[in-house]
């Protein structure tokens, strides 16, 4: 069954185009986004910058966002600092080790751009 695309007059969300995962290292914390395709990969390297995942993620308070890219796998990790209110230990937060950093990273509204359907994930059981 092909996987639901969204209109193109609507916003995509970052998880339409790549999946992640997150953990924590201490009191920081790091993010994986992987691109389903590399069209995906280009625009995250375009769009996801530094600045804009530590303007999204603002209410957490991060006081420093990193990105390494990782094109070998189609990724970007970003390093999070200061964003685990002390850690897993130390930590009041119900998410004290980011474990679902990612999913809130994969919520990013995204506007869309001319080749987007260039950028989902293929349909399970087809490559490329």
């Amino acid at each position: 069954m092909p996987k639901p695309t969204p209109p193109p007059d609507q916003p995509l969300r970052l998880a339409d185009i790549a999946h992640a995962r997150s953990g924590d290292k201490g009191n920081h914390a790091n993010v994986g986004v992987i691109a389903y395709t590399p069209a995906g990969y280009e625009f995250l390297g375009r769009y996801l910058s530094e600045t804009r995942l530590a303007e999204y993620l603002l209410p957490l308070r991060p006081t420093q966002v990193e990105r390494f890219a990782m094109p070998g796998i189609g990724a970007y990790n970003f390093v999070l600092h200061d964003i685990l209110a002390g850690g897993a230990s130390r930590s009041l937060r119900t998410d004290s080790q980011g474990k679902v950093l990612a999913l809130a990273v994969l919520e990013m509204p995204i506007a869309a751009p001319a080749n987007w359907r260039e950028m989902l994930s293929p349909p399970v059981g087809r490559e490329g």
